[in-house]
């Protein structure tokens, strides 16, 4: 992979940027900030594990792990580029690229104060790619053949073949570095007290409550990070939330209920940022139920979202439509792709080819209690109506129906992705790849031909084949989908004008090391 991405998509990401906010991003006008103090984030659901390998298909623990473990490389604060983080530079390449050679920091040690070292590296990178066949997140590294300890602070990639991502997957907090055996732990005992280099250390997760993490003061990047603990709370209902910030309970929340959003914004003492982001969000149909396994089917459906509609009901404007598997702000993303829209009459002229010309009948899979998944299912609803399609809802508590997802047992969901890398990669493999660790987005898609060009996109490093490639698969996954695309929307954020240097980068990492508090 290239040293450093292309970062031409800037622009587009910020775009979609709408930001409300008392002073600029970064800052506020709430006075002299102080070190140390407890930071609560307040948000709708909580994740199922700490295991970076294995975090299914959610951020919630992915963002309490990014706190307590680094990774070899990390991604710049707008989302382009790679840059090194737990190595001390960016490796050296051989001449037919399949040899990376990576030199380590020697000043890192775990929060315990065990230094790292190759070892280590060569332990979690390993540890990471076993997991790929338990529906874990090492199909990243299907292209490593062999990871070699040279010395104390070296280690050597050998790849089976030219791997175009290795680098930014190098980056994945799946592949952040533990100690070497678990530090003579089992597996499940190191995941219920995980040790990182991060800037935080695990100090507790009581279920359905609360989730915390305390400072690392043996922390390698000094004087981070300046809040002495970051504590997570489970509070499902939005307007629970909106009213913890409002009394000073909670500091931060993200928004994702979206009506409240311009209030928010004209509170005083509240700061409101829509933030930069590469998330798009969908309606997956299972291949397996017969009529979605029906590709006139699926495009009807995505020919009947009238996503303006959508953006105008749901986000309330803070949105755009999506018209490419591959988000905005994703190298290789195409702004001219010809997506899915709004056309009725093309999608009933699907229906009448499709093998349910007269429609069907449909459940759709939800959140209980999720403001923004009933509004959608709701306005699905009467826009499948005209195709002679009716759709049942069923409500499920939200970790039991993202069980029923990841086991495919429905018949269409909503769901979202955010990248966790600057290469589309990781997304198009995983959405559109059945072998690639989550089942083409939990959908079972299978399109041959299309899994054919995401390998031959990964297995060139020439960024304009490269191009030509992701073009490609942009214009061709429009035909058969198994995603129905509905919108690009920023990451809502609103926090107290106490909490200074709050950041979200396009990619979704909360960088907490920075943030302070207000002196009181």
């Amino acid at each position: 992979m290239r040293k450093a991405m292309a970062a031409s998509a800037v622009g587009l990401v910020m775009a979609v940027a709408i930001t409300a906010c008392n002073g600029p991003a970064g800052s506020n006008d709430s006075g002299p900030a102080t070190m140390g103090g407890n930071l609560v984030i307040g948000r709708d659901g909580e994740g199922s594990t700490l295991d970076n390998t294995n975090t299914d298909f959610e951020n919630y623990s992915i963002a309490i792990f990014q706190q307590i473990g680094e990774s070899l490389y990390a991604t710049t604060n707008d989302g382009q580029k790679l840059e090194p983080l737990l190595a001390a530079d960016m490796p050296v390449i051989s001449k037919d690229g399949l040899t990376y050679t990576v030199k380590l920091r020697q000043d890192v040690t775990f929060s315990d104060g065990t230094p790292t070292t190759a070892k280590d590296v060569k332990f979690s990178i390993d540890a990471d790619t076993a997991g790929a066949g338990d529906g874990g997140w090492g199909f990243v590294n299907g292209a490593i053949d062999k990871v070699t300890v040279i010395d104390d602070h070296t280690v050597e990639f050998k790849l089976k073949h030219p791997w175009a991502p290795f680098v930014a997957d190098l980056s994945m907090f799946s592949n952040a570095i533990l100690p070497d055996n678990y530090g003579g732990k089992t597996k499940e005992e190191f995941y219920k007290n995980p040790i990182g280099t991060g800037p935080f250390m695990f100090k507790e997760w009581v279920k359905g409550d609360h989730a915390t993490v305390v400072k690392n003061p043996k922390y390698w990047q000094k004087g981070m990070p300046t809040l002495d603990s970051v504590t997570w709370r489970v509070m499902p209902d939005a307007n629970t939330r909106k009213l913890a910030l409002q009394s000073g309970e909670i500091q931060v929340e993200q928004v994702t209920d979206w009506s409240s959003w311009d209030e928010m914004s004209n509170t005083p003492g509240i700061t409101a940022k829509a933030f930069p982001s590469t998330e798009v969000d969908y309606i997956g149909m299972n291949v397996d139920r017969p009529p979605l396994n029906d590709p006139h089917v699926r495009v009807a459906i995505a020919n009947a979202l009238d996503r303006d509609a959508i953006i105008k009901a749901v986000l309330y404007g803070n949105g755009t439509p999506a018209n490419s598997i591959i988000p905005k702000g994703v190298p290789f993303y195409n702004p001219d792709n010809a997506g899915p829209t709004f056309d009725l009459n093309k999608a009933k002229a699907e229906m009448a080819a499709s093998t349910v010309p007269n429609g069907f009948t449909s459940t759709m899979l939800i959140k209980s209690g999720d403001a923004t998944q009933a509004a959608i299912a709701q306005i699905l609803q009467s826009q499948l109506k005209p195709l002679g399609i009716t759709l049942k809802i069923e409500q499920l508590e939200a970790t039991a129906q993202k069980a029923r997802r990841f086991a495919t047992d429905y018949d269409i969901a909503i769901g979202a992705w955010t990248m966790d890398i600057p290469d589309p990669d990781q997304w198009t493999t995983a959405a559109l790849d059945p072998k690639g660790g989550l089942k083409s987005a939990y959908t079972n898609y299978n399109n041959p031909d299309i899994v054919a060009l995401n390998a031959k996109a990964q297995q060139t490093n020439d960024d304009a084949t490269r191009k030509d490639l992701y073009t490609q698969i942009q214009a061709d996954v429009t035909k058969d989908s198994s995603l129905a695309l509905m919108y690009y929307v920023p990451y809502g954020w609103v926090y107290s004008n106490d909490v200074q240097n709050f950041f979200v980068t396009p990619l979704g990492y909360l960088d907490l090391k920075n943030v302070k508090l207000a002196a009181k």
